[in-house]
Parts: structure tokens; sequence; C-alpha cells
């Protein structure tokens, strides 16, 4: 499924990482979190930027990055192989990207 992401300016760190530590904090205080609880585009987009790069995971994160369009799919696989490169923080980010994408195919879904 084509998820989308609102174009515009992408979060700043900053507010990547707030926001990032506060839906992360949301989800674990509940027993069953709704997909809906997830980042903002702006967060999605920043965490993007943050992990493209030339290997074949990253160009499908700056593809998304660049137009705010993917595959929901191949958006997953790729924040998926990232995660096995990042640092604890970063495997948290594309957590939260991961839990991004669900929640707009949970939302086109319905």
């Amino acid at each position: 499924m084509i998820v989308s992401a609102r174009l515009g300016v992408p979060a700043s760190e900053d507010q990547r990482i707030a926001e990032t530590s506060q839906v992360l904090d949301r989800r674990g205080a509940l027993k069953h979190p709704p997909v809906s609880l997830a980042v903002s585009d702006a967060v999605a987009l920043g965490i993007a930027n943050l992990f493209r790069s030339p290997t074949p995971s990253g160009q499908v994160l700056e593809r998304f990055f660049r137009h705010g369009v993917g595959d929901s799919q191949e958006l997953i696989e790729a924040a998926q192989v990232e995660q096995g490169y990042a640092s604890p923080e970063g495997h948290a980010a594309l957590h939260c990207f991961i839990g991004w994408v669900r929640a707009q195919v949970h939302r086109q879904s319905e």
C-alpha cells in the first residue's frame, strides 16, 4: 500500500528526539496502544532524512524523504534493515518510523 506524508519542513533533531520519546512513553504506558498513536509526518520525514544513504535501504528512505510517498512494505523493510546498524536512539527512531507507516496503512484501511 502506498503511504504519504504531508511534505513540509522535516522535524529538527530536537523535535524528532522529543516526539519520539513522547510517543514511546505513551505507547509504553498503555497495555494495548492504538495503531494510530504515532509520530507526526514531520518527524517521519526527519527520521527518513537521518537514515538516507547510498545503500538500498537508505535509498528507499531517501525517496520517501524527497517525495513524501512510498510503498509501506518497502519502507518497513528498509527501516528494519537500518535498525540492524543503528544506535539505540536510532533504533528507537526507526521503530517509531515503522509505527508511523503502520498507522498510515491502518488509516487508509478504515
